[in-house]
């Protein structure tokens, strides 16, 4: 069989954003904030959790410590009595911790809003700060890839499948193909749509408005 042109990838890829973007719309943040000091701190607690799991626990997270300075006193025991309920707990509020230390002393107590910045805070990789960027500030440097992304763009073989332990490969292989004009959109309304259809264990690719151009469709 012959390999794909990056033609191919790219019209499959515009096709899924413009049927997605028809089915959705613009899609909200799934995790509850307020200011971008709250989002940043919401994304770094949900790794490896639900996003319906760190809503439940950051309104007392931020009851207790509602900004950068407050947070910053707080030490990372009583943080974690807080989020316990989540994966990783005590590391994540170590890093939370730390995160808004940094924001104090080097930031001047406001969340910096470059890629490069960004990601010197404690717990905050190139996913989390897609997200603040785009959502806190409307910056589209890339695609936040998280397992629903990541799924969704394997399934639909638009990066290949060694990079799919990979997530940072993945988004390369993204932004590669897809135009910049699609990339703000991307991580909200594939997650919207993954939880609905394409999920990890039982998809539903009877419901799947995507079946027809889908290579990973069942008989294909």
């Amino acid at each position: 069989m012959p390999r794909e042109t990056n033609a191919a990838k790219r019209a499959r890829a515009i096709e899924v954003c413009e049927r997605l973007n028809r089915r959705y719309g613009p899609v909200e943040c799934f995790l509850d904030h307020v200011s971008p000091f709250r989002l940043v701190i919401s994304v770094l607690l949900s790794a490896q959790t639900t996003d319906a799991q760190v809503n439940r626990v950051t309104p007392e997270l931020f009851r207790r410590w509602p900004t950068p300075a407050a947070l910053a006193a707080a030490t990372p025991e009583q943080v974690a009595e807080v989020i316990h309920s989540l994966g990783f707990y005590k590391s994540k509020a170590r890093h939370a911790v730390e995160a808004a230390q940094m924001i104090m002393s080097d930031f001047g107590g406001e969340v910096p809003h470059t890629m490069a910045e960004l990601t010197k805070l404690p717990g905050v990789g190139r996913k989390t700060a897609n997200i603040v960027l785009n959502v806190s500030f409307g910056i589209v440097e890339g695609i936040a890839v998280d397992t629903h992304v990541n799924r969704l763009a394997h399934r639909m073989k638009l990066s290949p499948k060694t990079h799919e332990a990979e997530p940072l490969k993945t988004e390369q292989d993204l932004l590669k193909i897809l135009p910049h004009e699609y990339w703000r959109d991307v991580n909200h309304q594939w997650i919207q749509f993954c939880r609905e259809i394409c999920s990890a264990k039982a998809p539903k690719c009877g419901e799947c408005p995507l079946v027809d151009i889908c290579p990973s469709a069942p008989g294909k």
